[in-house]
């Protein structure tokens, strides 16, 4: 892409949550000032799909392999969503955080 003129930023996932990752990534989506194009992978769909809610500079989503929630749904429900998904039965239960979080 920046061989043909096109500007990339790589975004680190910090994994924390989509909520507290999509604000990461909206954090970082209000310092660039021209169209951005926002590209997920697996999770990372539902943290682009939270991170562009409210950015007009955000023209286009792209899912790679990705959850693409509707609004309000979750990765957990998406992954038993549809038949044959091996996702759900191999996730470790929730850890309690100290803050009350999980």
């Amino acid at each position: 892409l920046e061989k043909d003129g096109y500007p990339v930023v790589a975004v680190a996932n910090p994994l924390r949550g989509v909520k507290n990752d999509a604000g990461y990534v909206a954090d970082i989506l209000g310092s660039i000032k021209s169209p951005v194009v926002l590209v997920g992978h697996s999770y990372g769909g539902s943290v682009i799909s939270e991170a562009a809610d409210g950015h007009a500079t955000v023209k286009a989503l792209v899912y790679v392999a990705a959850f693409a929630p509707d609004a309000g749904e979750t990765a957990a429900q998406l992954a038993g969503k549809f038949p044959g998904s091996s996702l759900g039965p191999t996730l470790a239960p929730p850890v309690t955080l100290s803050s009350g979080g999980k």
